[in-house]
């Protein structure tokens, strides 16, 4: 589960070993700083807690600049903790791309892009309620019945219903490394990745 942090730039098209042209996802990956080490003597498990991306100090919570001064470093605007890396780290260190390899497999873990408020249709992909010929009148797009009347005289909860849709933290699996240019922190995987263009991921090997 070692990783890094990075950032989705966009997307584009290669053509894989098969000749066939697939979608990639291009992400920034790295560098990160290491901030933390933490053990199973001192905090119950052992993980490595990595910060990436410059954040300005009047923008960071004071626990948090202390947190970076004793790491050595710059404020920075996301921390992540990541399990299983087989070098050691200490504060302070640099992890970069390199960790990753071509023809190899990812996870990536993002947030999903906001939709706001939306209905049944868009949300849960109900179909809407009958045909026109049904006399229904403006409601192609409506839920239509959500419980019984007399018993249980009340809606069961789960009912799949409107509200808002997307924001959710999605973990994207098996993603083939396609391209990796470690001089420009640039990782190229097959494959769409979750949320906007901008939007901070977390890559686990």
């Amino acid at each position: 589960m070692a990783g890094l942090i990075g950032r989705k730039l966009g997307m584009t098209s290669l053509y894989d070993e098969n000749g066939k042209y697939v979608a990639c996802t291009v992400l920034e990956v790295g560098p990160c700083v290491v901030t933390q080490v933490k053990t199973p003597e001192k905090d119950g498990y052992a993980a490595v807690q990595v910060a990436y991306g410059e954040a300005k100090e009047k923008n960071t919570p004071k626990p948090l600049l202390g947190h970076f001064k004793k790491a050595k470093t710059t404020p920075k605007r996301v921390v992540a903790e990541f399990k299983n890396y087989k070098d050691e780290w200490k504060p302070g260190d640099v992890i970069t791309l390199d960790i990753f390899e071509e023809d190899k497999f990812v996870d990536v873990i993002g947030i999903t892009k906001g939709k706001g408020f939306q209905g049944v249709v868009k949300r849960h992909g109900f179909g809407g309620v009958g045909e026109r010929t049904h006399g229904q009148h403006n409601r192609q797009r409506h839920p239509g019945s959500i419980g019984a009347s007399s018993y249980p005289s009340r809606v069961f909860k789960g009912i799949r219903m409107a509200g808002r849709d997307g924001g959710n933290q999605v973990k994207a699996i098996n993603l083939k490394v396609m391209k990796v240019f470690p001089d420009k922190n640039i990782m190229v995987v097959k494959g769409s990745v979750p949320g906007h263009k901008g939007s901070f991921v977390k890559i686990l090997k």
